[in-house]
């Protein structure tokens, strides 16, 4: 149990900042992504035994992510609407991607489903075959998504905004 335990913890000191750095460009919040790193952990830690033998942990860490943040978005309490006061402040950590304000407020206007397929495809930097695995889709959707997406974040950052905005 104790190299199980190693292993485990080794990996996760490895991976962590780029789960995390991935889960904030899913949610658009640096506490969701918290919420959704650590439930994606705990699912790996429970099938380590099985995972870490299939070649394939970062494949199920990156699916367990993705459906993790599924599983946020469904829930019901994330519907409610915050009074000013507990609204979170939504910076993002230094990070060189995560640091460039307008492309993360274009990434959090793209839909949840393109959003999720743009940063398999360009942050993780999968295959459109791995990201179709990893989302459960087919890859002609993966090939549409992507370029819908891409096109509407090319809209979106040709955009200037108003010399009076800030």
């Amino acid at each position: 149990m104790a190299r199980r335990d190693q292993a485990f913890a080794a990996y996760v000191a490895q991976r962590r900042p780029q789960l995390y750095r991935a889960a904030v460009l899913l949610c658009g919040d640096p506490h969701r992504a918290e919420d959704v790193v650590q439930a994606a952990l705990t699912k790996l830690y429970v099938a380590w035994h099985r995972v870490e033998r299939a070649d394939s942990v970062d494949a199920y860490v990156r699916r367990s992510l993705v459906n993790s943040h599924l599983d946020e978005h469904r829930r019901p309490w994330r519907r409610e609407v915050p009074d000013s006061d507990d609204v979170p402040d939504s910076s993002v950590p230094a990070a060189p991607v995560e640091d460039n304000d307008a492309l993360f407020a274009a990434l959090r206007e793209l839909p949840v489903g393109q959003r999720r397929i743009v940063v398999l495809r360009h942050y993780w930097g999968l295959s459109v075959e791995e990201t179709a695995a990893d989302l459960g889709i087919s890859a002609g959707t993966v090939k549409s998504q992507t370029s819908a997406a891409l096109a509407a974040l090319r809209t979106l950052l040709a955009t200037e905004p108003s010399e009076g905005a800030h």
